[in-house]
């Protein structure tokens, strides 16, 4: 097909509109937040459609044609932009839970990824294969923006290098040098491999169901038990965060001296990871939306919590604001 044997706007329409939840989980890797990725990926649907008489599929296949497109609109949103961390990524862990927690409210953080976003599309293989896990996420910032896109596109969605190549208009060779270095920057970061393997179905959730039952029965010591001894908790957006089975419980007990021990907890999927939202007792009939709690479990011990103290996150994952006491 030519230039001049582009297809129907109804055809071109339904063949990127096939793509928007990929293009999604693409820009959402490059960038680190869900809004972001959602406005470039409503620039690159217009970008296309405005541009779809130069589509040439000689040339290149319409996938790699949109990728591109997407991916000069993330790299183009990301130039001059500061990374999106984790607290772990930009401070040491505290060593006293008492202590007041320092805002960091006017970072940009890493944002978690809901899971039904991708429901049911092919791109929510990158959830079944940890692709979008929040500890692999923030690695990924450390990333120059074009190795991490060269590091998506190959590693992530499976193109070609000569497809990349395309992507980035540069050469096959620069391609998979990219891919050394990014992949090398990415080892160097010391991940565990709990943290990038593809995580083991079943036991994750049961094991969270029961931190949730213990949190809600505010009995420390059940909880603990569900601790790995090197188990993390970080709470953006403020800067604190704990290392350690005593440190972590130990702000447990801290929340439930400043907001008591009456709570309601919502199941929710996010990064590929389970999740929890987390409802206070506020007076009157009801509970409000505290936080979005996502665990990295493994070997039947909670690993990594990450709290989400934005009240953006709910509107994310639709989640209401308050649930009533009934």
């Amino acid at each position: 097909m030519t230039a001049m044997d582009t297809p129907t706007s109804e055809d071109f329409e339904r063949g990127t509109e096939r793509m928007r939840r990929e293009l999604l989980a693409h820009c959402y890797q490059m960038l680190g937040s869900v809004q972001d990725a959602e406005d470039l990926v409503q620039e690159t649907m217009l970008r296309a459609w405005r541009a779809r008489d130069q589509f040439d599929e000689s040339r290149a296949s319409l996938r790699t044609w949109m990728y591109r497109i997407a991916t000069n609109a993330c790299l183009t949103a990301l130039a001059g932009r500061a990374r999106r961390p984790l607290p772990s990524g930009i401070t040491d862990p505290g060593d006293d839970p008492r202590q007041p927690l320092a805002g960091g409210h006017e970072v940009p953080w890493l944002q978690p990824f809901p899971d039904q976003l991708l429901d049911g599309d092919p791109a929510a293989a990158l959830l079944a294969a940890g692709r979008l896990r929040l500890a692999l996420m923030a690695a990924m910032q450390l990333l120059p923006a074009r190795q991490r896109a060269i590091l998506i596109l190959r590693d992530a969605f499976d193109l070609p290098a000569a497809e990349v190549a395309q992507v980035l208009g540069t050469t096959h060779a620069a391609v998979n040098s990219g891919l050394q270095r990014a992949r090398a920057r990415l080892a160097a970061a010391d991940l565990d491999e709990y943290e990038v393997s593809p995580p083991a179905d079943g036991q994750r959730r049961e094991i969270v169901d029961q931190y949730v039952a213990a949190f809600r029965d505010a009995d420390l010591a059940r909880l603990k038990l569900l601790l790995a001894s090197d188990a993390t908790l970080e709470m953006p957006p403020f800067l604190n965060w704990y290392s350690g089975r005593e440190d972590y419980a130990g702000f447990i007990a801290r929340v439930f001296t400043l907001r008591g021990t009456d709570w309601r907890m919502l199941p929710a999927a996010a990064s590929g990871q389970p999740a929890v939202a987390a409802y206070v007792r506020v007076p009157g009939d009801g509970y409000q939306a505290h936080t979005l709690q996502v665990f990295s479990v493994a070997r039947g011990l909670v690993r990594r919590t990450v709290v989400f103290g934005d009240p953006a996150a709910f509107g994310l994952f639709g989640l209401p604001p308050a649930v009533p006491a009934s």
